[in-house]
């Protein structure tokens, strides 16, 4: 008899459902001054992520500069394992992975429809080149908005730049204001705006809603509206974390980060127009502060000149860097990116 109570209760134990420890995510998010895609989209995104989807995981999520980690390091993060989940600051990592630029490189995503083409059709292989390099899973990519000049002197031109000296956002946005006889200079964002004011740097590109976020236009009295770059960003997951979820659950999550960036693609192009009427005084201005910058209007030089920039600039110097890394790499972006393009 005590044999039998013995295998009763052994076979009690087995049957009995064991539930699996909550699994906690690590988030390395965007900088916590960099705007309203951070604060208004990506962190309640994060934080209220478990209840969303009814995933039994906790988000602890930390933006990039709060962790005092640089954001170029992104990408080595992710390979660590120190945290699971990345905010990719595109421009940024592609010092560690160049792919990454190919998806923005100046004069490519000129509008949002563009933009999304474009991405779209070269994000597999950068998803292939992070897995491979990085232990990271791409789940999905979206923009800022398009990167804008603002300039102390008052500028009617891209002819204008000539001798000044530019904050640039990566190297081939250096290599575009290099062509036209300016100086790019890199630097944090937060330093811009009291460069601008100083003199440091006569002009400095970034999307519209961020110069109004860092008070860009209080140190500027000029913005073109050029859409050089979208200031492509992206969220990826360290593969070992991924695997922590069953098939069900890494279903549910890559179909929850699939809808923030399709929500943040949308929010980005409210906050590209709404900022715009910000900066320059006009109406309604409903998530910024208003200011009186005056605004330049294109000329179709202009427009032919950052068009054209892709051939003649971005891509054969990009496609160097690249291809370094990955020798097939231009000729997958030609069979993709390039072939809309008719290059």
């Amino acid at each position: 008899m005590s044999h039998r109570i013995l295998l009763a209760a052994i076979t009690a134990l087995m049957i009995t459902p064991v539930h699996a420890e909550t699994i906690t995510l690590r988030v390395l998010g965007q900088p916590s001054g960099s705007g309203l895609i951070a604060q208004k989209k990506e962190q309640p995104f994060f934080e209220k992520l478990a209840a969303t989807t009814g995933l039994d995981i906790k988000i602890e999520y930390l933006p990039v500069d709060v962790a005092g980690i640089p954001d170029t390091d992104g990408l080595r993060v992710l390979k660590s394992g120190l945290f699971d989940i990345v905010s990719l600051r595109g421009p940024q990592v592609s010092r560690d992975e160049p792919a990454m630029l190919g998806l923005d490189l100046v004069g490519l995503n000129t509008s949002f429809a563009a933009g999304k083409a474009h991405i779209a059709a070269f994000t597999p292989f950068v998803d292939e080149r992070l897995q491979g390099r990085f232990n990271a899973k791409l789940l999905g990519v979206w923009p800022a908005g398009p990167q804008v000049i603002f300039c102390k002197p008052e500028v009617k031109s891209l002819a204008d730049l000539k001798g000044l000296k530019v904050r640039v956002g990566d190297q081939s946005a250096a290599n575009f204001v290099a062509k036209l006889g300016a100086t790019g200079i890199s630097m944090p964002f937060g330093e811009v705006q009291q460069s601008l004011a100083r003199g440091v740097v006569d002009c400095a590109i970034t999307g519209p809603a961020s110069a109004n976020s860092g008070g860009w236009p209080e140190a500027t009295t000029t913005v073109l509206p050029l859409a050089l770059q979208l200031a492509v960003n992206g969220y990826a997951i360290n593969t070992a974390s991924l695997k922590k979820l069953t098939p069900e659950q890494q279903a549910k999550l890559t179909a929850a980060i699939g809808e923030l960036t399709t929500e943040i693609w949308a929010f980005s192009e409210e906050l590209y127009e709404d900022a715009m009427r910000c900066n320059t005084g006009k109406t309604p201005c409903e998530r910024g502060v208003s200011y009186k910058l005056t605004e330049a209007t294109p000329s179709e030089t202009d427009l032919k000149a950052v068009a054209a920039a892709v051939g003649d600039v971005s891509l054969p110097i990009w496609a160097k860097q690249c291809n370094a890394v990955a020798p097939n790499c231009e000729t997958v972006w030609r069979a993709t990116v390039g072939s809309q393009l008719g290059l």
